[in-house]
Order: structure tokens, then sequence, then C-alpha cells
């Protein structure tokens, strides 16, 4: 152990007449702690709801979506299907059928967005059967075509399994803008189902494939292809893929560019109250740097005399620098104790809980991610030597003639 770090450790508590300091440092210790405990929580909380947000949006949709250039629909053969699919990554891919509707019953009417899907082929690259709450992921027969909607769809029509509802298709070859009559078909409520979120909850319907293709009176024609990948990380990579390999007529385009304007907005909420946080960090560091000065003045006396016996100016420069980087460290280790401690206890026994029928969760969500614990501790790391700078360059600086003779 060099005398340096032996001396600023011995620095760290004060003498008996001066326990002042001590509390100072400790204060120090403390601020720094809670900065980090209060930005691994945050950043936590923040990773664990655009987690749990991309969770539901990709299990609704997909992970790529595939159209056409030149069109609204295509026509869709076995070649187009086996060049999705012989791209490494591809996992599925399904067809899909898409347009508005209006939609009516007894007690009310609304516009939504009409699905039509194959319940088995979709099953592969959608997890929307699986958030059905009453009722089944079926669509009746031919005689009695069925619908899936949403929670606050069927709210909002009173409706429930079982009863009737009609819906308006503005694009059927029978409608007649003069007599303004709508191609209109009824369907009977075959499921209901509950994502969390309102966006398709409240204002998107599931019908067969056939079914759909007739209301918009597209024959065997689609809108376009959801294709599901292995890695939803790599989903923007096998998107570009899929394009070079299907030719200039038709593109894909991956969930986070589709999605583009929610997660970037939730980006920039992270970094806002990422850099909102920091100040309690930058407060700790003036704090460090009030600490060293008290301690450079207490100290006056002990500096002279190792200037004396020769100690250069940048050994009293390090011996305060060590000082308060041991401040930092000490805050940094224990606000990562703390704040990776309280995350685990919410994330395991859910002491903060939320109202499911406000949020589409019911616990307050945390998910650790390594790099922003990493950058929190590098971030306040570099904030507590910057502000150790100053006060050592001032114990470096003391001349220790004067110093000996006025102590």
């Amino acid at each position: 152990m060099n005398y340096e770090f032996f001396i600023a450790s011995r620095y760290m508590h004060s003498k008996e007449n001066s326990r002042f300091l001590s509390v100072v440092t400790v204060i120090s210790i403390g601020g720094i702690a809670l900065g980090v405990t209060a930005l691994i929580i945050v950043l936590s909380i923040m990773n664990g709801f655009e987690s749990g947000i991309r969770e539901k949006i990709i299990g609704t949709t997909s992970h790529i979506t595939v159209a056409a250039f030149d069109e609204n629909s295509f026509a869709a053969n076995d070649s187009i299907y086996n060049s999705i699919k012989s791209v490494k990554g591809v996992v599925a891919a399904a067809p899909v059928v898409q347009g508005k509707v209006a939609i009516s019953s007894r007690f009310g009417s609304d516009g939504v967005v009409l699905r039509g899907v194959d319940p088995k082929e979709n099953a592969k690259v959608s997890d929307i059967n699986k958030h059905i709450i009453v009722g089944n992921f079926a669509f009746g027969n031919h005689f009695e075509p069925g619908i899936v909607i949403g929670t606050n769809l069927a709210e909002n029509l009173g409706v429930s399994i079982g009863e009737k509802i009609t819906v308006f298709s503005l694009k059927g070859t029978d409608f007649d803008p003069l007599t303004s009559r709508p191609l209109a078909s009824q369907y009977t409520v075959e499921g209901i189902f509950e994502t969390g979120m309102y966006e398709y909850d409240g204002s998107l319907v599931y019908v067969s494939l056939q079914e759909a293709q007739w209301l918009f009176s597209m024959g065997n024609k689609i809108s376009f292809i959801d294709v599901k990948t292995d890695n939803i990380y790599e989903a923007a990579s096998i998107a570009r893929k899929i394009g070079d390999r299907l030719g200039y007529r038709y593109f894909a385009v991956d969930w986070s560019h589709t999605h583009k304007n929610l997660f970037s907005w939730m980006t920039l909420e992270k970094w806002a109250m990422f850099l909102a946080l920091s100040l309690i960090i930058a407060v700790a560091g003036f704090n460090i740097v009030s600490n060293l000065i008290m301690v450079v003045l207490e100290k006056r006396k002990a500096i002279g005399i190792l200037k004396a016996l020769g100690a250069k100016r940048s050994s009293i420069r390090k011996i305060f620098i060590i000082k308060g980087i041991i401040v930092g460290l000490i805050g940094i280790l224990l606000g990562n104790i703390i704040g990776i401690a309280l995350c685990f206890i919410q994330d395991k026994y859910s002491i903060i809980s939320l109202p499911a029928d406000i949020y589409f969760i019911s616990k307050l969500p945390v998910e650790i991610h390594l790099i922003d614990i990493v950058g929190i501790s590098l971030i306040t790391f570099i904030i507590t030597y910057l502000a150790s700078l100053y006060p050592a360059n001032k114990a470096s600086s003391l001349p220790p003639a004067e110093i000996i003779r006025y102590e």
C-alpha cells in the first residue's frame, strides 16, 4: 500500500474534536448512494414498461409486415411464402386482409379496423389467441360467420358471446355512393380478447380470411403477410433480407419502424428522466467538493509537514483525489446494492401494485439492464473524480513554509 492511499484512508474519519467532517463525509456518500439508487430504480421501471408494451404490441401483431409497393392488395402465391420462409431467422408467415369498417349492435356503433386471418396460420405469427378471456378464437362457419372483438369494444357495443353484430364495408363492389348503401354482413360474437392496449381492445376485430376478402371485394388477394422471427431484435436486418429476396415490388417493415413514434418517445422519456435524476449525483458531487475543502483546511499542518519532508505536489494532489474517489466508490456500491435489491423485491413480491382496469399490468414492472448499471456507475465515478480535482489542486498548491510558521 503506497502512503498516499494510506493517508487518504485515514482522512476518511476526522479527529475527535472535528466530528462535523465525518458527518459531511457520510452525507456525501449518502447523496451519491441516493442518486445511484434513484437512477437504477427509475431506469428499471422505464425498461419494464417498455418491455411490457413491446410484448403486448408484438404479441398482438407480428415481428415483420410484408406488403406490395404498387397497390393496397396483392395475390400471394406459394413462391412468395417460400421466399420469405427461406430467409434465415424467419419462423412463420401468415396472410392478412385488413381494412376499416363500421360496426353496430342494438346498443351502439363504432368504426374499427377489421382483420381477416386464418386461425391456424395466424397462431404461428401472433399471440392474439392467447389473450381470449371469453369464448374462443374461432369464426363459425359459412352460414353463420363469427367475429372476435376486444373487451373495450364489447363494452361500448353492449354485446357478449353469442350476440349478433353487423359490419358495414364501404369497399365492396355493391357499394353505391349515390344510394349510400354499404355492403353489410351479420356476425356472431365467438370470442372476446383483452391485450391491455386500448388501441387494440377498442378498435380491432377479427373475422375469417375469406369473410374479409368478401367484405372488401378482394377475391383471392390479401393486404399483407405477417412474419414471425426467432429474435425480435434481429427483425430489422431480417426485414431487409426479405425485401432483397422478394424484389422491388415488395417491401418489409419490422415492428420497430411500425411503432417508431411510440418507442422513440419512450426512449426520449427515459433519457430525460436519467438527466433529471443525475442532478442528485451532481449535488452529491458538490458535497464532495465542500467536504474535501474542509479536510484541506483541517489538515493544513499535516500537508505542510508532508511537503517539508519532501512530498511532491502530485502526491498531495493524489491523496485528496483518492479520498474523493473512495467516497464515490462507497456511494456507488451502496447505491447499486440498494437499487438492485429494491428492484428484486418489487419484481418478486409486487410491493407496489397497479389498478389492472387502468393499466395493462397489475404490478409496477421492473427490468434491470446491466448496461444501465455500468453506465450509471461510470458516470457517477467520473463526477466524483472531477469533484475531487479542485480541492486536490488547492491542497497541493499550499506553501509549506507559511503553513508551518503560522500553525
